[in-house]
């Protein structure tokens, strides 16, 4: 561990986020060379595998430098026993950790779609006490249900310091996108009291994968409540998802996790920069580097009072279509990326407030929006803390920049984020972001966060820089 500047702070982990797996990040400080150690550490205490088949699992630790994915899932499979590995997911879908070098498998479906008539359609079974319901999220009953589940029972640190707390507006807007299905925001109530106790999501999206426009379901919010997760209902709740996904003709789906699960279609990494760091290190999100005051610490990450670029300013209804062309011109780029139109990019970018921040620069001479930048507003309650209740972390999410330097229309970013009171802005190694992270003062988390695909084969591991998708 580095003691020197600490992030204890968790990221948000996709389908497994809740399942009781914590994952500890540390930083390095930002002047200071990069860690190179990857640790992974999954607990018997509802962990991934305990959640999703019958074995136990010990603590599991590798340590090494530099690891591409291959060699980290590989090292994974040398360390756990037989009766240790991913049976779950060797039943599933899914790429698996032994095809990795087979060229003769092809990219796509690895199962082709089946008559909609053979698609289990009743629910699976839950234990006799509880039973499937469908949560209407814009019912202000239900979201506060759902909010009250997530931000008592969501993903936290390992030392029980800070816990997510997505808003109430964070999830109707995460949960609602252009043809979002209610059937697929899924709740486990106790039949007796009607209490609810566990919670799954997807939702409907159209992904690209290099020349091929696939219709995928991104599957999120998995979360039991702590009571209750010796009940195996995890396992009952990912099948459930899929049944309901499947049951809309959509076969493929997007996720993440924590862990090493069979078989990442690329593995990134968080970054984070301080902007309020005296109440960063109060709160024991980060640490003084060695050698270095609070006062320094204060100038280094000083930001000027206002963001520089000549025509910087908030989005606005009528940008939607010059942001939509940028949008999609970008994540051409990439090899997997979303496959956005307007309606995408009103519901997605447009800003809200407390949850979706973002900015175009519109060219002062013709008035063209030639780039773009936004963020999301994911805060965690701090924990048993006297002063602080709520750090807010601001989240990079989709950014162009065509004619701005990035790192200039990142930095207004930062700005804008500290003119709006967030106390640290993260960001992953996807896309370009990788160009601007060490020069804008961001640090390294050592933890990984890998990326997913149900039921589609890539033939490569892809690099964090081939992927064009943010998942909330």
């Amino acid at each position: 561990m580095v003691q020197t500047h600490k992030t204890r702070l968790d990221f948000p982990l996709g389908l497994f986020s809740a399942a009781g797996r914590r994952l500890t990040l540390c930083c390095t400080p930002i002047n200071s060379k990069p860690q190179t150690q990857v640790r992974l550490t999954m607990s018997e205490k509802g962990s991934v595998n305990n959640d999703t088949k019958d074995q136990n699992t010990s603590d599991l630790e590798i340590v090494n430098s530099d690891l591409t994915v291959d060699e980290l899932s590989r090292e994974v499979q040398d360390t756990l026993s037989v009766s240790q590995r991913h049976k779950f997911w060797e039943t599933q879908p899914v790429g698996q950790f032994k095809d990795l070098r087979d060229a003769s498998l092809s990219e796509g479906p690895i199962e082709p779609p089946t008559p909609i008539s053979e698609v289990k359609q009743e629910p699976y079974n839950l234990p006799n006490l509880y039973e499937w319901v469908t949560c209407d999220l814009s019912s202000a009953d239900t979201c506060a249900e759902v909010y009250n589940l997530l931000s008592n029972n969501y993903v936290e640190d390992d030392e029980n310091m800070f816990r997510f707390n997505y808003s109430k507006e964070f999830l109707q807007w995460a949960l609602h996108p252009p043809g979002y299905y209610k059937t697929w925001h899924i709740g486990v109530r106790v039949k007796s009291s009607k209490k609810l106790v566990a919670f799954i999501t997807g939702i409907p999206a159209r992904m690209r994968v290099r020349s091929e426009i696939v219709s995928m379901a991104e599957v999120n919010f998995l979360c039991v409540h702590k009571k209750l997760r010796s009940k195996r209902l995890a396992p009952v709740m990912i099948k459930e998802v899929t049944r309901r996904v499947h049951l809309e003709n959509i076969w493929q789906a997007a996720y993440t996790a924590g862990v090493v699960l069979p078989t990442p279609i690329t593995s990134c990494q968080y970054w984070h920069r301080s902007l309020n760091p005296k109440k960063l290190i109060d709160v024991g999100f980060s640490r003084l580097g060695p050698r270095m005051t609070m006062s320094r610490t204060l100038k280094l990450y000083k930001l000027p009072d206002s963001p520089v670029t000549p025509g910087f300013r908030k989005m606005e209804l009528r940008d939607v279509p010059a942001v939509t062309r940028l949008l999609r011109a970008y994540l051409l780029q990439f090899v997997v990326a979303p496959d956005f139109d307007e309606l995408d990019v009103e519901h997605w970018i447009l800003p809200k407030e407390e949850v979706v921040d973002s900015y175009v620069v519109e060219s002062p001479e013709d008035h063209e929006i030639t780039d773009f930048c936004s963020f999301y507003t994911l805060p965690s309650s701090i924990l048993g803390h006297p002063t602080h209740s709520i750090l807010k972390a601001a989240y990079s999410y989709y950014n162009v920049a065509t004619k701005t330097p990035l790192v200039q229309l990142m930095n207004d970013a930062l700005i804008a984020a500290k003119q709006k009171d967030f106390d640290v802005f993260n960001a992953l190694d996807v896309m370009h972001n990788e160009t601007f992270l060490k020069e804008l003062k961001y640090g390294p988390g050592d933890g990984k966060l890998h990326y997913y695909l149900y039921n589609y084969r890539l033939k490569q591991i892809l690099r964090p820089s081939e992927l064009g998708l943010v998942l909330l």
